[in-house]
């Protein structure tokens, strides 16, 4: 049997079907509506080493056919989401078919992975049927550009990879202590004085509004969605050093390019007021105006230097100016001890698969008031956790970190329940799932790389495939077949022991 991740809700082997042998040319038919799509499978086709063609040719030619149109009744699923489709591989061809451009995408996702990385030989291909749709609408990895700052073609590079296994949203987080990445015209020195440098004395750097235009326009064609982040009002140092009236005693702050959380805070004092609400008008108003999508991160974590009741004054007017913008208003777990969320407000989990402090109160309060829940627990969801014995960073700190009870192994990565967390939460509360990457230890991309892949494809499983069907045991077999697809595309990621590669290369580059 084929091995797809994450696991479709039907896989079948259909009775009495030969394999499909691919002539040397492949032609794709498309309809208009998905021309875009065939025309991304058709360079990822000759990318491994095939002829592709979208017109007649002579001679004999492979025909995948991507065909969009309302799904049909299943019995296996009660509605049609957008990104389901059906894939029929037989003796005579491919079949995708799905009621939008997005789930032909998805499908063509599913068929890359049927395929071998090298093209350029005589392949064969087992027969399949594939009936597909997710389990929740939001399946997210976050990338932190602050603390180390990546290069907007790393950003795509990383993007391609994550659209393999179908996650549909990249969470940018833009600001911080250590750094503003993100140009805003109205507030230049946010980027002139507080984009430089970066943990460990690394360069800094920031994306113009062009930069950021080509992530989310490349993330776009892949149906992948951008969310953009401006953490407030705690980690805001980089802020409050380029701009003293943000303070409270008016003074700039210095840079910081440490590693230490929660001292900083835009100031709730009255005399600060004008500047501060300024502020987020005119910093939330240009982002929200750079991004189609429909989501806005206004953070709200670790403010621990902020007095409570500033603090609930804070949210009150930072997430009312986010939602002033027209987006759906996301932040992490801490906005629930606000009363006064705008509707739609989704809480970003962050605690412990066994909740601790009042995060689970938090989130019940946001789901109280009408919102949802993207769970991200630390100790089984962040990427950016160590795996058990990780090599050691250029900074002399070993690459991942540790503080959510130790080191993070695929099995823990795949062992956790989106519903099992939050009592009082149920699945319809529940908007998804996103894997965050803290960049304390990540120098580089390839760092980045390793800390994702392969526990990525444990996230991507649990926001995608039903619950009642996982399977750790098959799910680390699948995994393996994606080893030789990652070291084609040149990607780093860690050979876990519990994963049989099967000869592929991971980080042993």
């Amino acid at each position: 049997m084929t091995s797809i991740v994450p696991l479709p809700r039907v896989q079948q082997a259909p009775a009495g079907e030969t394999p499909l042998h691919l002539s040397e040319t492949l032609r794709i038919e498309a309809e208009p509506g998905a021309a875009a799509v065939a025309e991304l499978l058709a360079a990822s086709l000759r990318a491994r080493g095939r002829r592709v063609t979208t017109t007649e040719v002579d001679g004999p030619a492979t025909r995948i056919a991507l065909r969009q149109q309302p799904a049909e009744p299943s019995a296996t699923a009660t509605s049609a989401p957008e990104e389901a489709y059906t894939l029929d591989v037989t003796s005579a061809g491919v079949e995708l078919t799905a009621p939008t451009p997005a789930g032909l995408f998805r499908g063509s996702q599913t068929l890359l992975q049927l395929l071998p990385p090298d093209l350029s030989g005589a392949v064969a291909v087992d027969a399949v049927h594939v009936e597909d749709s997710p389990r929740f609408a939001y399946r997210g990895v976050m990338l932190d550009v602050v603390r180390h700052f990546f290069a907007v073609d790393e950003v795509l590079g990383l993007i391609d990879a994550l659209a393999l296994l179908k996650i549909n949203h990249l969470h940018l987080h833009l600001t911080d202590d250590q750094g503003w990445r993100i140009e805003i015209d109205s507030w230049p020195r946010l980027t002139s004085v507080g984009a430089r440098g970066a943990v460990d004395d690394a360069p800094g750097g920031f994306y113009t509004k062009d930069d950021l235009r080509r992530i989310i326009a490349y993330a776009a064609e892949r149906y992948i969605t951008v969310v953009p982040e401006i953490d407030l009002p705690g980690h805001t140092n980089a802020a409050l050093s380029a701009y003293p009236e943000l303070n409270a005693d008016g003074v700039a702050r210095e840079p910081y390019h440490g590693v230490e959380v929660g001292f900083s805070s835009l100031s709730a004092a009255p005399e600060r007021a004008e500047a501060t609400d300024r502020f987020l008008r005119d910093v939330l108003g240009e982002v929200a105006a750079l991004t189609p999508g429909p989501w806005l991160h206004i953070g709200g974590d670790e403010s621990w230097s902020t007095p409570a009741e500033d603090y609930r004054d804070l949210v009150r007017r930072i997430t009312a100016t986010a939602a002033a913008t027209g987006k759906r208003v996301i932040g992490w777990h801490e906005i629930g001890a606000s009363e006064d969320l705008p509707a739609g407000t989704v809480a970003q989990y962050w605690s412990y698969v066994s909740p601790v402090g009042d995060s689970a109160d938090n989130v019940r309060a946001v789901v109280a008031q009408g919102g949802q829940v993207i769970m991200s627990p630390a100790d089984a969801a962040y990427l950016d956790m160590a795996y058990p014995e990780p090599p050691a960073t250029p900074g002399g700190r070993p690459l991942g970190l540790d503080w959510a009870d130790g080191a993070t192994s695929l099995a823990q990565a795949y062992g956790w329940e989106p519903t099992a967390i939050v009592d009082g939460i149920s699945e319809a509360d529940i908007l998804g799932v996103e894997g965050p990457l803290w960049a304390e230890t990540t120098h580089t991309m390839a760092d980045v790389e390793y800390l994702v892949f392969p526990r990525v494809a444990a996230l991507a499983e649990i926001g995608w495939s039903p619950a009642g069907e996982r399977d750790a045991e098959d799910f680390v077999a699948r995994v393996a077949a994606l080893g030789p697809a990652w070291d084609a595309a040149g990607i780093r990621y860690a050979r876990v022991p519990e994963v049989p590669w099967a000869g592929a290369a991971g980080d042993d580059r």
